[in-house]
């Protein structure tokens, strides 16, 4: 019992001294609406971080003082750190909203208009500005395929095709 404690406690004192940072976006198309629907999870502390030093200030996205501007913030960075070429074409984020579920901030866009996809071509850099060892992790699902690809700083391009 002492051997499993010991271990249990290495592996948490470890993780403390080096922290990991990983994002994670799921991306789906739906095909009854013609949108691509697309989730991002961050560490909101993290996030806020990131946010914080895109637009030097301070940002709290659970209590914001001015919600319009931190929803504008939030818009803003993501669609200056997350692009999507479809089938070749550069799309449009639509930005939808932002909510907290405990530690992470879940931020949704869309794409509109999107019929049918053969090739996604993604650029993901969100919260590279801040962490060095940041991983962001993708998972794709067009047609009943799911595709997934991790992208560890500084790499940040991947494509799916289907």
């Amino acid at each position: 019992m002492a051997v499993v404690l010991f271990k249990w406690l290495m592996a948490s004192f470890i993780t403390v001294l080096h922290p990991f940072y990983v994002g994670v976006t799921e991306i789906q198309h739906n095909p009854a609406e013609k949108t691509i629907e697309i989730s991002v999870k961050l560490f909101i502390d993290d996030f806020e971080n990131a946010l914080g030093k895109s637009y030097n200030t301070s940002i709290d996205l659970t209590h914001p003082k001015d919600a319009i501007r931190t929803n504008q913030q939030v818009a803003d960075y993501l669609s200056e750190n997350l692009r999507l070429k479809i089938n070749g074409k550069p799309v449009r984020l639509e930005f939808i909203g932002y909510e907290r579920e405990r530690e992470a901030a879940w931020c949704y866009v869309q794409v509109s208009n999107v019929i049918s996809i053969k090739k996604i071509e993604i650029e993901n850099t969100l919260l590279y500005n801040s962490f060095e060892k940041q991983i962001n992790l993708m998972h794709c699902t067009v047609g009943g395929q799911r595709k997934s690809s991790k992208l560890v700083h500084p790499d940040h391009t991947a494509e799916f095709d289907f």
